[in-house]
Order: structure tokens, then sequence, then C-alpha cells
């Protein structure tokens, strides 16, 4: 029926509306075009562009390890092997026992740090310091390879070589901390960067997830050399960067037809409750008090707006309830998720209802009918 550019907002768990919402734009004879995302959006949007149906994604989001859901996993602790040694070498930790007025050999000092690796909890406290998240976001990883390799995208795909796959457009966004600058991941601008790991850096929300440092056989980004810089969620930047499809920019979204296909932004809108759910944001047990602050920040990190683009193409954004969800709740209940889930398709739904310039559903004659 209609051709969209699609823009999902970042949000973390709270991204489980995107699925219903993409169900009931298939249930109309719908498709997209352009596909952007922010963290995780990036998700939604990489899942898409793979090959995957809401139906899919929704069995995906649902899968469980034994009474949990495969999501909660993603949370998963450092352990002392996943940093080698030249993070450990050149950790800030090391530079203070090198400093520090002990009558001790390097040796003895370096066996100091291996030591602490052995404590509990001094893995997750040394990814938090030196790394920027207090999660490694390995289990994050495995979890993405086995779904894209279900529709033929390996891990080593490339921006480049899932395209020619899959002949997608799929941009995802992230942030340069070392420049302060946004990035726009795609086959034009970053052909040479792993899928897995673009769609790493752009949940890699800070101070929860380890940051992503960009490896010198990634290539350039544009034309510029990355090699070593930080990257971090998307979000910190730009949650929902409608104007990239909605504005145009050939150099970053490449030529393509500006009337070919309709903008669609789906916003994650924390003021508007679904039915049947509590307005209370959820409580949080974890097992360093800190991880509970930075939840909080994220929330309200997460929750600031592109304001000046949303207020140009209000028209074109969705807005999805998810009052009373937290960004780091993926451990939330079946019946909480369903209800999410179900939100979001009757939000779209009624969107598209809304909408003058999208074409209506044909009507079909009722039997009998001349």
């Amino acid at each position: 029926m209609a051709l969209f550019d699609v823009v999902f907002e970042g949000g973390g768990a709270k991204g489980s509306a995107f699925v219903g919402a993409l169900r009931a734009l298939e249930s109309r004879g719908h498709e997209t075009r352009r596909l952007v995302g922010t963290s995780a959006g990036a998700i939604t949007a990489t899942l898409l562009a793979a090959g995957y149906t809401p139906d899919e994604m929704l069995a995906a989001v649902n899968e469980r390890l034994g009474n949990k859901p495969r999501f909660a996993s993603f949370m998963d602790e450092p352990l002392a092997d996943q940093f080698d040694e030249p993070v450990r070498r050149n950790s800030h930790t090391m530079h203070v026992l090198e400093e520090a007025p002990l009558t001790v050999p390097d040796v003895v000092k370096r066996g100091l740090l291996k030591g602490l690796f052995q404590v509990p909890l001094y893995p997750q406290l040394f990814c938090f310091v030196e790394c920027g998240g207090i999660f490694a976001g390995v289990a994050f990883e495995k979890w993405l390879e086995e779904k894209l390799a279900v529709k033929g995208v390996d891990a080593t795909d490339t921006f480049r070589s899932m395209f020619d796959k899959k002949h997608r457009d799929l941009t995802l966004v992230a942030s340069d901390t070392t420049d302060m600058e946004m990035r726009f991941l795609n086959h034009r601008t970053a052909p040479d960067v792993p899928v897995i790991y673009a769609v790493r850096m752009s949940m890699s929300i800070p101070f929860v997830w380890r940051e992503v440092v960009w490896r010198g056989e990634w290539g350039r980004y544009r034309d510029r050399d990355m090699t070593g810089h930080t990257i971090v969620d998307g979000g910190v930047l730009s949650n929902f960067p409608i104007s990239l499809i909605a504005d145009r920019v050939p150099d970053l979204m490449g030529d393509t037809d500006p009337a070919g296909a309709l903008n669609l932004g789906l916003l994650l809108d924390e003021n508007a409750p679904v039915p049947g759910v509590p307005a209370d944001p959820p409580k949080r047990v974890h097992q360093l008090k800190v991880v509970q602050r930075v939840s909080r920040l994220v929330d309200t990190m997460t929750g600031a707006r592109d304001n000046e683009d949303m207020r140009r193409h209000a028209r074109a954004i969705c807005r999805l309830p998810v009052k009373g969800y937290g960004t780091t709740e993926f451990d939330m209940a079946e019946a909480k998720l369903k209800a999410l889930v179900d939100c979001g398709f009757a939000t779209m739904a009624a969107h598209l209802d809304e909408r003058p310039d999208v074409p209506r559903p044909a009507q079909v004659p009722s039997p009998g009918s001349a």
C-alpha cells in the first residue's frame, strides 16, 4: 500500500513496543525502504534489514533461558579474561600501582593487579572505571550473531557485504566520545565496519555497557581515520534522528528519490501509559548500588528529545506509549511485555488511520454485494 522510511528511537527494553507497531504496519500491507535506528532502535532496524518479520522479532524478544527472558542475560558481568594485557597495562589502576611508593618490583605490581581480578566484583568495577560500563555486552553480541545467522548474515559481515546480500538501506546512529560527534554508520559512510559491532556501538548505554573502541581493520568513517576512538550509544547526542530521512542528507543517506517513500518516526513516549500497566517505574535490584543510580541517569538521558526536529515533523511521528517501563528492564514479566507489544500495535494502527498521506486499505465487498 505504501513505502516508508522509518526511524526507530532508542530506549533499551522499551523498544519492544516497536514489534507491535511493525505488526500493525505489516497487517496493512505497508513496506519499509530506509531503516534508521539508535540504541534499541538499532537492534530493531538491523533485524528488519536482515529479513526478520515482526512475528519473528517477537519470538526473538520472548526467547527464554530457563525461567528468565534471554534479554535479561544481556546484563552480563565482565570476566577477568575479557580484559587483555594491553587494556590492563594501560589502565588507570596499573598507573596507580606503578606510581605508588611501594618498594617492590614492577612485576610484583602487575601480580597485584592480576590478583585483584580474582576478587568477586572487581572485574565489574574495573570495567566501569576503565571501559565505561558495568556490563560486558558479550552476551548481546552472541545473541545478535546467532539471530543474524538465521537470515544468512555472518558475524563478519560488514555494512557493505550485508547490503550486497540483503539490498536493505540500514543506518545506525552512534556517538563518538573522542571527537564528541555523532556517527551515522551505513554502507556509504562506514562500509567495512561489521554490522554486529555497529549495533553494539549504538546500544552501548554509557556506564551500563562497556564502550566500543574503533579498530583499525574497520576502515575509515567517510574520510576519517577512527582507530582508537571510543564509541557509545547514539542516544547520547540524538536519540531520535528523524531529520536523517525527513531533511534528506544525500552524503549520509544516499541520493534516494525523496518522493519514493513516506516518513515515519517511531517514538517511545514515556508520558503515555500502557493500558493495564502501573505508571510507577519498575524497581531495580542489582548487585551494585551504582547500577541503580546509573539506571536512573540513563532513563533521564534517553528521555531527552530532539525537540526542534520533532516539532517540524510531528505529522510523521507515531508516539508509542511506554510509561511505567524502564530502559534496562530486560527481565520484565511476560504479561507486561505482551501489554507493551499490544499497545504498540493499537497505537500504530490509529496513527495510520489519522494520516491523510497514507493510502487506505482496499475495501473488500461483502458477500452478495453488487
